[in-house]
C-alpha cells in the first residue's frame, strides 16, 4: 500500500515511526507547511517526495491512501480533497470543528465508497 502523510510535525512523525514497521507499506509523499523542514522529514524517513501542497501528493503514482495529521481547521476540506482524488483517508482527531463539515465528509465518503476514518489513537490506552 502506498501512503502519503500530510502534516510533517511531531504527530505526523509518530505516524511515520509506526508506518515504517508495517510490511508492504511504502511512504511515497510527505506534505508540510514549509518545504525545508518537510524535506528534512522526508530525508529522515526515506520518502522520495516532499511538498507543501496536498494536491501534489495526491498525484503521486499508485498512491492508495492519505493520513491527515494537519490542523483541525483543515481536516474536513482535506479529507474531501483526498476522497475526490480517489484515495482512502485517515484523519486525526477531531474530524472537524463544525457539524456541517463532518456531514460533508460523510456525504463524500458515501458517494465514493472509499474508506474515510478518524484515528482514535489513544482509545485503548488506560486512563
Amino acid at each position: 500500500m502506498k501512503i502519503a502523510l500530510a502534516g510533517a510535525g511531531a504527530f505526523g512523525e509518530k505516524h511515520l515511526d509506526a508506518l515504517k514497521l508495517i510490511d508492504d507499506v511504502e511512504l511515497v509523499s510527505v506534505v508540510g507547511r514549509t518545504l525545508e523542514p518537510t524535506q528534512k522529514v522526508a530525508d529522515k524517513y526515506g520518502i522520495g517526495h516532499a511538498t507543501t501542497e496536498l494536491a501534489d501528493a495526491l498525484e503521486q503514482p499508485g498512491l492508495d491512501a492519505v493520513i491527515l495529521a494537519t490542523p483541525t481547521q483543515l481536516h474536513a476540506a482535506q479529507a474531501i480533497q483526498c476522497l475526490e482524488a480517489g484515495k482512502h483517508v485517515q484523519v486525526e482527531i477531531p474530524l472537524c470543528d463544525r457539524l456541517a463539515d463532518g456531514e460533508a465528509v460523510l456525504a463524500k465518503q458515501q458517494e465514493t465508497g472509499l474508506v474515510a476514518m478518524v484515528g482514535h489513537t489513544r482509545r485503548f490506552n488506560p486512563s
